[in-house]
């Protein structure tokens, strides 16, 4: 090769690695959230399951403090560990606890929480704080 040739090619070979990454260097996911809200619910009627699910999506993720959320069902794949005794799970993540705490009392938690609270057997909440940046 001239030394255009091996230049050019060895110049295309770093700007690789360094946009691709190395492809042994491990990926770790991105963090959801710093905060994260989890709730799994077991309704008096498991058939308002998707009804739930779908307020749920029509209020919650609308927060603006909110920054990551989904909602949905169990899903069967054949694991006895796996608890499976809920309806519907919630997962919410926010920045920091201020931005929970504003969650907590916005109209669309507040609105969903006082319709769907009476059609509930329980409801099993668990906040997890991840401090890493």
């Amino acid at each position: 090769m001239n030394n255009r040739r091996s230049w050019t090619f060895g110049a295309c070979f770093i700007a690789g690695v360094v946009v691709c990454g190395c492809a042994t260097a491990p990926q770790t996911p991105p963090r959801p959230a710093a905060v994260n809200h989890v709730v799994f619910i077991k309704l008096t009627d498991p058939a308002d399951s998707k009804a739930l699910i779908a307020d749920s999506d029509a209020l919650l993720g609308s927060i603006p403090e909110v920054v990551s959320y989904y909602a949905g069902q169990h899903v069967e794949i054949g694991r006895g560990t796996v608890i499976k005794d809920y309806d519907v799970g919630l997962f919410v993540g926010f920045d920091s606890v201020a931005d929970y705490e504003a969650y907590l009392a916005h109209p669309n938690h507040v609105g969903l929480v006082e319709t769907w609270k009476p059609r509930m057997q329980w409801l099993r909440i668990y906040d997890i704080f991840d401090p890493s940046p």
